[in-house]
């Protein structure tokens, strides 16, 4: 059977906007999708279908069959279209395991060159991607890219970098509060409401009463 094709997932959306669910199911059923295809989902204007897109790279990334030489091509369609991965939605959904997977057992320096665009949207990956790295324990790229970002003026990057913050705390409560030592009094109140969001309460306050 042939793979799906772009045209094919539009269609099974239908013209009006279906339950993000329905979208993450087609997406599943779609995981064959060539990487013409993905890319054709990504150039089109509705937001659903480049959901959908970034969906089908994300299964594909997390598919253990799915060979080294597919991985970095996902990788490097994720970053050369960037422009299309350009809302929080679009890129939580892929970047932890087409990025940040593919990084895994390799230079993680695209992460800081994410982290310095001028696209909000990049940086997000940036933070976003590590997630990867949190999952077996390696925390130094999520407190790194976080000191690059911690007083970032973009809402979605600071919900980003505190709730990611947040998640390496979770195996490093230290590391945490030497973070929040060092920034609580000055990052944006976003991102630190979001990193002690797990602190207990007289903790989270006081970090969040520092002058």
């Amino acid at each position: 059977m042939s793979a799906p094709t772009a045209a094919q997932f539009l269609a099974a959306l239908g013209a009006t906007p279906v339950p993000t669910r329905d979208v993450f199911a087609q997406a599943k059923r779609s995981i064959d999708m060539n990487l013409h295809q993905i890319e054709e989902l990504l150039d089109t204007p509705h937001q659903q279908a480049r959901l959908g897109a970034v969906s089908i790279m994300d299964f594909q990334a997390r598919r253990r069959s799915t060979p080294p030489d597919r991985r970095q091509e996902l990788y490097e369609l994720y970053l050369r279209r960037h422009d299309r991965i350009d809302d929080w939605s679009l890129v939580d959904r892929a970047a932890p395991w087409v990025v940040g997977s593919y990084l895994m057992d390799r230079p993680r320096d695209p992460l800081y060159q994410l982290a310095s665009s001028p696209h909000w949207y990049e940086r997000r990956t940036a933070i976003t991607a590590t997630w990867a790295f949190i999952r077996v324990g390696q925390l130094d790229d999520t407190f790194a890219v976080a000191e690059l970002l911690v007083h970032d003026p973009e809402h979605f990057v600071q919900t980003a970098v505190g709730g990611w913050v947040r998640e390496a705390g979770k195996r490093d409560r230290d590391r945490l509060r030497g973070f929040l030592d060092a920034h609580a009094a000055t990052m944006p109140r976003t991102t630190l409401r979001f990193a002690a969001e797990k602190l207990d309460p007289a903790e989270r306050q006081r970090y969040r009463n520092r002058p």
